[in-house]
C-alpha cells in the first residue's frame, strides 16, 4: 500500500514539476518577446540578433517542453480523464501547428544565419504573438485539467 501511494505522489509531483516548468519558460519567451518588441524599429540588426538568438532558442525550448513534456505526458500516463484525453486529441492541430509557426520562426531569425533581414520582423513577430497567446490559452486550459 505504502508503495502505491508513493507512485501515486510521484506522478502527481511529475505533473506538477512539468506545469511549473512550463510556466517558467513561457513567463522567460514572453519577457524577452516584450523586450524585443519594445525595439521597434528594427534598423539595427547587430543590437537586435544576439537578443534574437537567444529568444529563438528559448522558443525552441519552451515550444519542446509543451508539445513533448505535457504531450508525452498525457499518452504515457494512461490513467487521465476521459475528457483530459480527449481536450488534448482536440487541440493538438492547432498546438502543432503552432509548433510550427514558432519553429519557422527561430529558423529566419536565429544568429546561425547569414542573410539576417529584419524587414519582415515587425510583421514575423506580431504574428508570432498571436499564435503564442493562442497557445497559452490552449496550454492553460489543458494544464487545468491535468491537474484536477
Amino acid at each position: 500500500m505504502t508503495e502505491l501511494n508513493s507512485t501515486f505522489t510521484d506522478k502527481t509531483s511529475n505533473k506538477h514539476h512539468l506545469v511549473e516548468a512550463l510556466q517558467e519558460e513561457r513567463s522567460a519567451v514572453w519577457s524577452l518577446y516584450c523586450q524585443i518588441a519594445k525595439l521597434k524599429p528594427f534598423a539595427s540588426t547587430a543590437h537586435i540578433r544576439p537578443m534574437l538568438s537567444e529568444f529563438s532558442q528559448l522558443l525552441i525550448d519552451y515550444i519542446s517542453l509543451g508539445h513533448f513534456g505535457i504531450y508525452e505526458h498525457l499518452l504515457v500516463e494512461k490513467q487521465h480523464q476521459i475528457s483530459v484525453l480527449s481536450y488534448a486529441e482536440r487541440i493538438y492541430p492547432a498546438f502543432s501547428s503552432i509548433t510550427a509557426s514558432a519553429v519557422s520562426f527561430s529558423d529566419a531569425y536565429d544568429d546561425g544565419r547569414r542573410n539576417f533581414k529584419t524587414d519582415n520582423l515587425a510583421q514575423d513577430l506580431s504574428a508570432l504573438g498571436e499564435r503564442l497567446a493562442e497557445r497559452m490559452e490552449l496550454e492553460d486550459h489543458l494544464c487545468s485539467m491535468l491537474l484536477h
